[in-house]
């Protein structure tokens, strides 16, 4: 899981037939391969624009990750699929002949050594690069406006698009693009390795590139026109995201014991991996530092605020995203400023006040939002009048309340239905409150449940080794 969690490392997970994990590591990419001279996974340029991460330290990473399993005495011989989670909107560029060095790796030296030509582009743009506004505008005006990109491909154009950033490349950098053989995204780059090809990139986490139509699940020729020349060919064809890609590369057979027979299921996005954690469930919301609703939705309606992807467990439906960057960052501020900086304080106060909060109501935007495009913060009371204070005990329910009432309203206006079946998992450091639980389940009318691993997108990527392989067998044996 190369997860954008936030860009700082690789992790696995093991699970067993049941789905109970049962391995568990990870790699620190700034505190154990320092030679890369990271900060956050990432290298932030000069312009503040554009962030970039070293590819190597990727590679070496899962040769990192690997030798700590085969020290530990992890059994590979036993791994009958794997799957995994790459942070989404990332992109790498393959050099020309690199497909002939993959399919022919040697077991006695690590791939890091194997692969360092492999690379047209040293520095991969990621998910913070911010350096393609221009390229949002021509994509965006090349469809009809932003809207129309929203209903071709899911969402209107967003800096981090690997699409854009490919866009970028071409202009930037005309002569290289003649010499990639192949663009990746970050999981299906991931993927490639395991299998010693160029995997294709799958159906989710393509959905998440601003080129492919997310109802007929292929490329957008309009989008692809106005891009860059020859794209289509140096993407590939998008496949299903449980599709069984091949067996495992022979290099880790003879390197660390894996089973021959071990398949390698698509891989994708580190959002749709996490989706796949709560499928039983068909909400998930992850409340961090900025808080993200993952939604299973079977009849989109796609808008200009939210991104709508392709489902990676079930291909004729689909989920949505919601990112919210005040989510964690606004509550501490609001925490700090009004209990003290104590939670305790801050759930007493929360608790002391009614559902519905006397009709109070805030906007809290302590950084510019992109859900929507706001900043500052805004109260207005039961007379729907707006209102320079609160006292601290509304003050903190309507923060509360309001985040979570934002979170339904924009879920609904892409599609989700809220039923009397519907349930909700939470994650991420806000998920450990009971008392903000609360209001979520109140504001949703909803049950609100939570995970044990937090490392949700991973043990996601576990699950759908084990989805793949059934959906596979299922039709074999049909």
């Amino acid at each position: 899981d190369l997860s954008s969690s936030h860009a700082l490392g690789l992790k696995v997970i093991a699970v067993d037939e049941q789905l109970s994990v049962i391995y568990e590591e990870n790699v620190h990419f700034d505190k154990d391969l320092p030679e890369f001279g990271t900060q956050g996974g990432v290298h932030v340029h000069s312009d503040r624009l554009t962030v970039t991460s070293p590819v190597l330290m990727w590679v070496k990473a899962l040769d990192v990750i690997l030798e700590k399993m085969k020290s530990s005495g992890f059994n590979f011989s036993q791994v009958r699929a794997l799957s995994g989670a790459g942070q989404q909107h990332g992109s790498v560029y393959w050099e020309e002949g690199a497909s002939l060095i993959l399919k022919n790796l040697s077991s006695d030296l690590p791939l890091h050594q194997l692969l360092k030509a492999c690379f047209s582009v040293s520095d991969s743009p990621v998910w913070m690069d911010s350096s393609t506004s221009s390229q949002c505008c021509s994509l965006e005006e090349a469809v009809g406006g932003a809207q129309g990109l929203a209903d071709i491909t899911g969402s209107r154009a967003y800096e981090v698009r690997a699409m854009l950033q490919s866009k970028c490349q071409h202009e930037s950098l005309s002569y290289v693009l003649l010499l990639f053989q192949r663009i990746s995204l970050v999981s299906s780059f991931a993927a490639s390795l395991f299998l010693g090809a160029y995997a294709p990139i799958d159906y989710s986490d393509g959905s998440g590139m601003n080129l492919l139509q997310i109802r007929d699940k292929i490329w957008s020729v309009s989008c692809l026109g106005a891009c860059a020349p020859g794209l289509e060919k140096k993407l590939g064809c998008a496949v299903p995201s449980s599709s069984i890609l091949g067996p495992i590369s022979p290099y880790y057979v003879q390197r660390y014991g894996f089973n021959p027979d071990c398949k390698v299921v698509a891989f994708t996005g580190d959002n749709p991996g996490e989706i796949v954690t709560c499928m039983l469930l068909g909400f998930c919301i992850s409340l961090g530092t900025s808080d993200t609703l993952f939604l299973w939705i079977k009849e989109p309606t796609p808008a200009l605020e939210g991104h709508i992807l392709c489902n990676p467990i079930d291909s004729q439906t689909y989920m949505a995203l919601l990112c919210f960057k005040n989510g964690s960052l606004m509550r501490e501020k609001i925490r700090d400023d009004f209990a003290s900086g104590s939670w305790d304080e801050f759930s007493k106060a929360l608790t002391s006040t009614a559902i519905g909060n006397y009709g109070n109501l805030g906007f809290y935007f302590y950084v510019l939002e992109i859900t929507p495009e706001a900043v500052g913060i805004h109260r207005f009371n039961r007379d729907n009048i707006k209102v320079p204070k609160f006292p601290k005990e509304v003050e903190i329910r309507a923060l509360i309340e309001g985040q979570f009432m934002a979170k339904r309203i924009h879920a609904e206006k892409l599609g989700y239905k809220i039923v009397p079946k519907t349930r909700i998992l939470a994650t991420g450091g806000a998920s450990h409150n009971k008392d903000i639980l609360q209001v979520l389940s109140d504001v949703f009318n909803a049950p609100v449940y939570t995970i044990d691993t937090a490392n949700s997108a991973c043990l996601g990527c576990a699950y759908r080794a084990i989805h793949g392989k059934a959906v596979t067998e299922s039709y074999l044996n049909r």
